[in-house]
């Protein structure tokens, strides 16, 4: 079976507003960035992949806005309107057909430009529900919500997930936000909507990434240490309406998918990093423990032993939808390549990346990356 290898990866700073940068200026960057550190001409790159919402970039088919900055006239393209780390399945599949051997992923958001009530409340059924101002937030409080009643949680123990992520934030140089908070601090920030804070959910952020699958044989021409991805698992659960928000089962399946192809058994063992897409605080630990990395994730915070989940901050930190869950797998090649400088898991061998999207959660990836 043919393998697939990440020959290189580069993202943006993420700030609050990027006004300077248009949608191709922002991927030119990052494009830009990744062709010179992996040595790849542009002409040798057979397809592209990328990830973006018309409702964020303002117009209908918006991957035709970056489709020359990407390489892709005259070549293979496809847009995914979903969280990267689809867009990263769909790059891996493409290799695996043995149709291309070198593959670009890119994904791009400016949630500056937008109202992100209006944006996420079309995610809600037409005709019942969007007149009740359903959006992300208030369906992601009402998770909360239910989640903390039925773990028996406090507000202080989700806050520690926000006090861990932005003090691990500060190595990451990338991180819109980051900073030395108390818990005292994160339960003083507004709140947005209860029982979420201010310092409990994602900022608004802009910014892109890119990254260079290759197929086994063409990664090791141009590199000596190839980073694998060698487990995917992808499910979506039913509508929001239909399910406990407590639980997390779209998640446990796509990790036990993932798990399976990866040859992983005990994954709170064989996971060093964990890079997780939790734009709210509560939705870590409802990951930690649905990934199987510890049965009770507050116990492992407060105790100072979660240094390996989500090192960066975390999309708590600064990641805009689309972009969030790539961002994941590229911090995950950045540890297993020995280049995550400060926020470096030293002896890191097999890392794990997540996406998710939908409401509450509803559509969940998992990716398992590995270096030899």
């Amino acid at each position: 079976m043919r393998r697939v290898a990440i020959l290189g990866a580069a993202q943006t700073r993420f700030e609050a507003c990027k006004a300077s940068l248009a949608y191709n200026e922002l991927v030119y960057g990052v494009v830009r960035e990744v062709l010179d550190r992996t040595g790849v001409p542009m002409r040798e790159i057979e397809s592209m992949v990328t990830a973006s919402q018309d409702a964020y970039d303002g117009k209908t088919i918006s991957g035709m806005a970056i489709n020359e900055v990407v390489g892709a006239y005259l070549k293979s393209e496809a847009k995914v309107a979903a969280d990267g780390l689809q867009a990263l399945l769909y790059g891996v599949a493409r290799i695996l057909s043995g149709e291309f051997d070198l593959t670009l992923v890119v994904a791009h958001c400016k949630e500056s430009e937008g109202d992100p009530a209006a944006i996420t409340g079309l995610m809600f059924d037409p005709f019942v529900q969007r007149p009740l101002h359903l959006d992300e937030l208030t369906a992601a409080a009402l998770q909360a919500r239910r989640y903390c009643r039925k773990k028996g949680l406090t507000p202080e123990d989700v806050a520690l997930v926000s006090v861990k992520a932005h003090r691990q934030a500060l190595k990451n140089p990338y991180a819109q936000r980051a900073g030395t908070f108390s818990v005292s601090d994160v339960l003083a920030s507004p709140l947005l909507a209860d029982p979420i804070h201010e310092l409990e959910a994602a900022p608004r952020s802009d910014g892109a990434c890119a990254l260079l699958l290759a197929s086994e044989a063409r990664a090791r021409a141009l590199t000596d240490r190839p980073v694998f991805i060698v487990g995917v698992g992808n499910c979506t659960d039913a509508y929001w309406t239909e399910r406990d928000l407590a639980e997390a089962g779209a998640l446990q399946e796509a990790a036990r998918r993932a798990y399976a192809m990866a040859g992983i058994r005990e994954p709170a063992r064989e996971i060093h990093v964990a890079e997780i897409s939790a734009r709210y605080a509560h939705e870590e630990l409802m990951a930690i423990e649905a990934l199987g990395l510890h049965p009770n994730p507050v116990e492992l915070i407060a105790e100072g032993r979660a240094e390996f989940i989500n090192p960066s901050g975390g999309p708590l930190c600064g990641n805009p939808p689309t972009v969030s869950g790539l961002v994941r797998a590229i911090e995950a090649y950045a540890q297993l390549s020995g280049e995550a400088g400060a926020r470096q898991i030293e002896g890191a061998r097999t890392a794990l990346a997540h996406g998710a999207g939908g409401i509450c959660g509803q559509n969940q990836t998992v990716v398992i990356l590995r270096r030899e």
